[in-house]
């Protein structure tokens, strides 16, 4: 999809998503070598994103698995339309059961789930299992074979293998460790708070017609508050909503006011926001 690590970073901001020499190099070689992309980091700092952004850039289709705890083969491999098959039995009432037996796990019968779309596909797509560390462990299993081989066995219908490999990116908010397994079939990369040079830029970016002044004290506010011990620091997608609320707002530059009355909308828990009303230095903002 990319022809060198300039390539990914030139084609990834005309898409709107600004990425690090390191973000862009582990991108490309992703791409080069056909590995599995695991991506690392605190929530909000543009993990799931970048998978958009790749997809969107090599005009592919993004195929998504969700994960949560309680997620099983039936949600990410496939299942069978069993509701179907229960009519299709009634249907061929006399029949023998080898006869209906045939039929019923046929492809006709098969729903495939996001893990089986991405493999079976033969367009460009982008497959991304998104936040996989909220799966269980045992769902790690059923993705070794994917990302060992790019094949699914079904049982009824044989081993599925990709013609056509899928860019795939993992991404973990590291709420617990994932497998030396997993991580051993994928190349690593860690996304975090990003430089204030580089988080200007993606303020810039996203909220048009925001001032230079303005965007200076957000990103100089923001860093401070990520060097607070809070519960939750805030991530790149709350300075760009701080932002916009600020543009919103009609304010050109930050005073204690308006800061204390926005505080909500960068930190999500109330008593992050009193500890930040008691030591930010506002006014420095």
């Amino acid at each position: 999809m990319f022809t060198s690590v300039d390539d990914v970073s030139a084609r990834l901001a005309e898409s709107g998503y600004l990425a690090s020499p390191a973000v862009a190099t582990t991108v490309f070689l992703a791409d080069r070598l056909g590995k599995p992309l695991l991506v690392e980091g605190p929530a909000g700092v543009g993990k799931t994103e970048l998978a958009k952004a790749v997809a969107q850039v090599a005009q592919a289709r993004l195929v998504r698995l969700q994960c949560y705890e309680g997620v099983d083969e039936s949600r990410a491999l496939y299942e069978w339309n069993h509701a179907k098959q229960l009519l299709r039995i009634s249907a061929g009432r006399g029949e023998t059961w080898d006869a209906a037996r045939t039929d019923i796990f046929s492809e006709e019968f098969l729903l495939p789930r996001p893990l089986l779309t991405a493999i079976r596909g033969e367009e460009p797509t982008v497959l991304l299992i998104d936040e996989t560390d909220k799966a269980d462990v045992e769902v790690e299993g059923l993705l070794l074979e994917v990302l060992s081989d790019f094949q699914i066995t079904v049982p009824e219908l044989g081993t599925v293998t990709a013609t056509r490999r899928p860019f795939v990116v993992l991404t973990s908010n590291a709420s617990r460790e994932l497998s030396e397994a997993l991580r051993r079939r994928c190349l690593f990369l860690h996304i975090g708070f990003p430089e204030e040079e580089l988080e200007r830029r993606i303020v810039r970016l996203k909220v048009p017609g925001i001032g230079a002044a303005l965007t200076e004290s957000v990103v100089r506010v923001v860093g401070a508050l990520r060097a607070m011990d809070l519960r939750k620091a805030p991530s790149v997608a709350e300075t760009i909503d701080w932002a916009r609320t600020l543009l919103a707002l009609g304010a050109d530059a930050l005073d204690e006011d308006v800061v204390r009355e926005t505080l909500g909308v960068i930190l999500k828990h109330q008593d992050d926001i009193l500890k930040a009303g008691a030591k930010l230095d506002l006014d420095a903002g």
